[in-house]
């Protein structure tokens, strides 16, 4: 429901979030549970999760970083190695401690060192998961040393995840942080098992943001903001209402003096104005009656859980996202730090 000031949504999720471990998650596990109901929590921890026990046992430190009170469910994801057994992967998902599993190319972001080398490694994993209905989670880029950053996920569509759906073809596969005008066009014509996540600041950002006025460490992420017009194409296909594109911030925290650094690190903290920013977006392109169905209502249908019950409100009003978020021990940069949005996050009811 809208009207000119108010925006009213069904309870939404996030279907791909990073809240990192130790005193980080402490602090970002609750500003993701105060907008979202549920939200696909990323395994890239050291040492990543690979086993039930793990994912288990990290589960309960999100639990345990809550408020008390707080309702949130922490959907979990299991680290795809070149040798992880596909046997506690099956005992995982059917047991509803993992909800899928994560592909990261080794090398290609925060903590993926220990991931796929190459992905007919993995295609043991890939058709038992396919057997039991299992949703693969992909980071869509190649990492050779002889491909530009710029082009890694187009290049990543053509060698890797082509083949893969050609091989595994009731795979059910979420291309996660699409950044190009290419992954939207391969979405498109893909099957039914086929769909993407976007997020808040790639519907916002394109690679200038990285270099306005000197080197910007707060405005790299991986996969990189990419051309103009790619930015353009996602902000098409997030507001068009087909449901294979839907919300997924990867809010990705790192304190202020990792990112300010000789090797900054990369990822966008979005999550404490995620909603806002997304209403920005959709309000700027005119289609706020269609935010609820791209938070709310895409991401569960594809995934077969059900729609959230409760509500969310925000309202038509300014706000100046702060330039630090945190403490004393733990300053972070958020998203839009410095910036007026024009809308604000009120409450959640149920």
């Amino acid at each position: 429901m809208t009207d000119a000031d108010t925006l009213t949504l069904r309870r939404p999720d996030d279907w791909h979030v990073h809240l990192r471990d130790g005193p980080m998650l402490d602090f970002a596990a609750d500003l993701t549970a105060r907008q979202f109901a549920r939200a696909i929590v990323m395994p890239n921890l050291v040492p990543p999760v690979t086993t039930v026990a793990a994912a288990t046992a990290y589960r309960e430190r999100i639990f345990a970083a809550l408020p008390a009170g707080r309702d949130f469910t922490p959907l979990m994801t299991a680290y795809l190695t070149d040798e992880i057994d596909p046997d506690e992967v099956e005992t995982g998902f059917k047991s509803g401690v993992f909800t899928a599993c994560k592909l990261y190319p080794a090398g290609a972001t925060t903590n993926s060192a220990s991931g796929v080398t190459d992905v007919r490694h993995i295609y043991g994993v890939l058709e038992r998961m396919q057997a039991i209905g299992m949703l693969l989670l992909v980071h869509g880029e190649v990492v050779s040393p002889d491909i530009d950053i710029f082009d890694r996920e187009a290049v990543f569509l053509e060698r890797v995840l082509g083949p893969v759906l050609a091989d595994f073809p009731a795979l059910k596969v979420v291309l996660e942080h699409i950044t190009t005008e290419d992954s939207v066009s391969f979405i498109e014509a893909a099957g039914s098992n086929l769909a993407a996540t976007i997020t808040a600041h790639h519907l916002r950002i394109d690679r200038n943001a990285m270099f306005e006025g000197g080197l910007r460490p707060h405005a790299y992420c991986l996969p990189v903001a990419k051309r103009r017009r790619h930015r353009q194409s996602l902000r098409k296909a997030a507001v068009s209402g087909n449901p294979k594109f839907f919300l997924g911030t990867d809010s990705a925290p790192h304190p202020r003096h990792e990112k300010e650094s000789a090797c900054g690190c990369a990822g966008i903290f979005s999550a404490p104005v995620a909603l806002e920013s997304y209403a920005q977006t959709f309000d700027e392109e005119g289609a706020l009656d269609r935010l609820e169905a791209f938070a709310s209502e895409f991401g569960p249908r594809f995934y077969g859980l059900p729609l959230n019950d409760g509500q969310v409100t925000l309202r038509r009003e300014a706000q100046t996202v702060p330039d630090v978020v945190g403490s004393e021990d733990l300053d972070l940069v958020p998203f839009h730090a410095g910036e007026t949005l024009s809308w604000r996050y009120v409450e959640a009811d149920g």
